[in-house]
């Protein structure tokens, strides 16, 4: 038996008496990891400054490091996250349906644990802590296994976190980390069967093609953000420079960040002019069509193919200007990952027909693609944003990790 079969047979252990856990005893776990992660912040903080050493000796970008950073604020903000999960209702054992059915049997429908959650993702060191609460208070034990970048603060905080359940009574096993960052190991948890129920990968449209591609057990497919903002000839051209700015700039890493902006022909002398100045000051590099470029001039430089199909995850935006909503939502269709798409208009027609007809997880009128969020959809923290159809799509929170059992209750029928 290998080191992950062993972990995930402890997983599995664990797995049982996290299942039947009062939800009384998953909060005061929740409790035990949020005191935890606020008394050891100089041990987190630490860590991470190994892991941050480490990526700029490498060259990594400065969207890269902002991914990896962790401060006391951001420390702060992910423990607040733990109480919004332990604020959150139980999903586990409710009753989605009862029902009699004709043979006199009562035939229920209940909330259950997924089981075992496998979770690959990459330099994000908060998804260590978002994953582990969501899993816990949906009954569900899971095996984390992050990038080489983060494993220093990945193991700290995960070592914070079984220290907690402990505490708190429960299995530490209910949370593992796969400690080997190798591409041997990713390939052994994608084909672990008996042992992980479901996998989740978290992360760039690469790591999320090679999982689904690669991997033994069912996979839920998260998060790649090629998101576009639509500006309509009918847009308040303000509001939609503020929009841009924000969806490009405000946290150019994360898979909600914009990376196409399309513009109305009508409107395009006026706005692109107009949003310039605002993405210049956070030094946006512009890859644009002809007409953009003629617009632009020397503050932006030429798009290819390639530019459309791109998740940049960075300080990069494509922009190209386009005939009106309907060559908008054909190039949306081509390009769009299905993550979030928005569009910019005072025409209540065109809004409708954007949200009715693009084809995303979450699709937005006049509002930007950064709201597609865990926490901003009333969920607590997220495991990842679902770009699949089946089962959870857009923010997976509580409930979108759990799975469903029939309870059947009989007075001695027989068929």
């Amino acid at each position: 038996m290998t080191e992950l079969e062993r972990m995930g047979a402890s997983a599995k252990v664990a797995e049982r008496t996290l299942a039947v856990a009062s939800t009384k005893k998953k909060n005061e776990a929740l409790q035990s990891i949020h005191a935890a992660l606020l008394k050891n912040k100089k041990r987190i903080l630490e860590a991470n400054a190994i892991d941050i050493e480490e990526a700029e000796k490498s060259g990594a970008k400065k969207a890269f490091l902002d991914r990896l950073l962790l401060t006391e604020t951001r420390i702060d903000g992910i423990a607040a996250g733990v109480m919004d999960v332990l604020a959150l209702p139980d999903p586990i054992g409710e009753v989605i349906s009862m029902s009699n059915s004709p043979s006199g049997m009562t035939i229920g429908k209940k909330r259950v644990p997924l089981g075992v959650i496998g979770i690959i993702y990459e330099s994000r060191p908060n998804v260590t802590v978002d994953a582990a609460i969501l899993c816990l208070k949906s009954g569900n034990t899971c095996i984390l296994r992050g990038g080489k970048e983060a494993i220093s603060s990945n193991s700290v905080l995960v070592d914070i976190m079984r220290e907690a359940l402990k505490e708190a009574g429960l299995p530490e096993d209910c949370v593992c980390l796969v400690r080997d960052t190798s591409r041997d190991s990713a390939k052994e948890l994608m084909g672990l069967r008996g042992y992980i129920d479901v996998l989740i990968p978290r992360g760039g449209a690469g790591l999320i093609k090679t999982v689904v591609e690669n991997a033994g057990v069912p996979v839920i497919e998260t998060g790649s953000g090629n998101c576009h903002i639509y500006v309509d000839d009918s847009a308040d051209l303000e509001m939609a420079a503020n929009i841009v700015e924000n969806a490009k700039c405000s946290r150019p890493s994360v898979c909600n960040a914009m990376e196409t902006l399309l513009v109305s022909d009508a409107v395009s002398d006026k706005f692109l002019p107009l949003v310039l100045p605002q993405l210049k000051k956070h030094d946006v590099e512009l890859r644009c069509d002809e007409k953009a470029l003629k617009i632009l001039g020397n503050a932006a430089v030429p798009a290819d193919e390639t530019d459309w199909k791109t998740e940049y995850g960075d300080y990069i935006l494509a922009v190209k200007t386009v005939s009106g909503i309907d060559e908008a939502m054909e190039h949306i269709a081509r390009y769009s990952s299905g993550h979030s798409e928005a569009i910019v208009t005072n025409d209540y027609a065109k809004a409708q027909r954007f949200l009715n007809e693009v084809d995303a997880a979450a699709v937005y009128v006049n509002a930007s693609t950064r709201f597609t969020d865990g926490g901003e959809f009333g969920l607590g923290a997220e495991i990842g944003i679902s770009t699949q159809k089946m089962h959870a799509r857009g923010p997976m929170g509580l409930r979108e990790l759990t799975s469903c059992k029939y309870v059947i209750y009989g007075s001695g029928q027989i068929r």
